[in-house]
């Protein structure tokens, strides 16, 4: 899927898994944001880097990446690791940013793209046992990452997801918080259980986010289930135009 470019606007490459359903909301917040999109699949991209080489911003689209029957990301993870993980480690190198939502943060872990040893971080069931699929409120908490910066208030988003639930080592935990990886905490009520209510991290260099919830379903106010009755929540579409704006440096 391919909309029309934007002149003088950062091209952005969004990679969908077969599954994956949130795609096309992704590349509207992105244009929203001010890029020109462009999407394709793992396998699309380990045939052909060249979208990779010519684009300055990435991302992983989420939502039952093949049908979450192997594992909530792990076959997304495993193809972006084997047929494109040299190329987007490249991308990471040059400050281009990359963002994973749902499948796509899952995705991130499992390729090793994010801070911790192998094991050390892992996003499993949720506290509840079931998949959960409500709106929540995240908090900017990161001065590292990239996509935080200028956020000046918590974003109210949709959660859709059965293994949300961040978990790690208390030891962990705390290294993540001090070298300001902790990119969003859930705000109010934690839905899914997850270590220290994080809801997404970002890697060293504050290029990379992963996020569970899922921004790119609230950059209209309309799209608000409660818009009809004058709520006006804070919308995901700030954290994509941090990653814009930054793109157009890269």
């Amino acid at each position: 899927m391919e909309r029309g470019h934007i002149v003088n606007a950062p091209t952005a490459l969004v990679v969908g898994a077969p599954g994956t359903n949130r795609d096309a909301d992704v590349m509207l917040a992105l244009e929203l944001a001010g890029a020109d999109c462009r999407r394709v699949t793992p396998g699309e991209l380990g045939a052909d880097p060249t979208p990779l080489e010519s684009s300055q911003l990435l991302v992983l689209a989420g939502g039952f990446s093949y049908g979450d029957n192997t594992g909530a990301g792990r076959l997304f993870g495993l193809e972006i690791d084997s047929l494109a993980g040299d190329s987007i480690r490249r991308f990471i190198s040059h400050g281009r940013p990359v963002l994973g939502i749902c499948n796509g943060f899952q995705a991130l872990v499992r390729a090793g793209l994010l801070p911790g040893a192998p094991g050390a971080i892992a996003l499993g069931h949720n506290e509840s046992g079931s998949f959960d699929c409500r709106w929540v409120r995240i908090q900017p908490v990161s001065a590292r990452s990239v996509w935080t910066r200028g956020l000046v208030e918590d974003i109210d988003c949709p959660i859709a997801h059965g293994e949300g639930r961040f978990t790690c080592s208390t030891a962990t935990l705390a290294a993540l918080e001090q070298s300001d990886s902790i990119a969003f905490r859930y705000a109010g009520s934690n839905p899914n259980g997850s270590a220290g209510a994080v809801a997404g991290i970002c890697d060293p260099s504050g290029v990379v986010l992963g996020l569970m919830p899922h921004p790119e379903n609230h950059v209209l106010q309309r799209q608000n289930p409660q818009a009809a009755r004058g709520e006006r929540g804070g919308l995901g579409l700030a954290l994509f135009r941090a990653g814009v704006d930054h793109a157009r440096s890269c």
